[in-house]
């Protein structure tokens, strides 16, 4: 499967919103994929929209899980041989309530998708990156360079930045591009409610590929992207 020599983007969280649009915008591009999500069905039709199986491999993965993130880089260097890039992109939002009257089990799914699954992503992922030189993309969000009362959400993306900061520093010299992504808010089902000149999730796979696209001595390290004010 996937003898070309095209290069290998693995996605996590890519089975809709700003992942799925990514996978859609890096197909275009020419890119091979490794889409990972919870949710088979919408993976499964992303691979047929984008190419079939000699372009797409598709693996249900919960970023928590360090078994299943094992599998996944499994998967994508059994179908290609390779890992170009990584973007560490599942994530999950909070709900109302801040510190005082949040259900703190959400507050622990939500933690434990945002930070702990994006560093076993870059764990496992890790090796096959030094190999191909390559380049980790990783979703966090204005909320993690702003103070917003009461937002766990916040205080995780707050964590997600520290996370891309860290790893920039302990693989200097490796040759691997590391890129946040910060998106204001965006229009995709993570949010139940959102005003009304949110971001689409092109304009965020707009801001992925053109990290992407950079050549090889080129390391953007963060692209915050916000949506223009709307007029009074």
């Amino acid at each position: 499967m996937g003898q070309s020599n095209d290069p290998v983007l693995l996605i996590t969280g890519a089975s809709s919103g700003i992942g799925a649009e990514t996978a859609r915008a890096a197909a275009a591009d020419g890119y091979r994929l490794v889409l990972a999500a919870r949710s088979d069905d919408k993976l499964q039709a992303l691979q047929q929209a984008l190419g079939g199986e000699e372009r797409v491999v598709i693996t249900t993965c919960d970023v928590q899980s360090v078994a299943d993130q094992k599998a996944m880089v499994d998967r994508a260097l059994a179908a290609f041989g390779r890992i170009d890039a990584v973007f560490a992109n599942a994530g999950r939002g909070g709900e109302p309530g801040g510190f005082s009257g949040a259900d703190p089990e959400v507050w622990k799914d939500m933690i434990l998708t945002n930070i702990l699954g994006v560093g076993i992503t870059l764990q496992v992922c890790m090796p096959a990156l030094k190999e191909s030189r390559g380049h980790i993309l990783i979703t966090g969000s204005a909320a993690g360079r702003a103070t917003i009362p009461g937002s766990m959400y916040s205080a995780s993306k707050w964590a997600v930045s520290a996370i891309g900061y860290g790893v920039r520093e302990e693989i200097r010299g490796s040759g691997i591009r590391v890129t946040l992504i910060e998106p204001g808010m965006v229009d995709t089902p993570f949010f139940d409610q959102r005003p009304d000149n949110a971001l689409a999730p092109e304009d965020i796979a707009r801001a992925v590929t053109y990290a992407l696209a950079q050549p090889a001595h080129v390391d953007v390290n963060e692209i915050l992207v916000r949506p223009t004010p709307a007029s009074q």
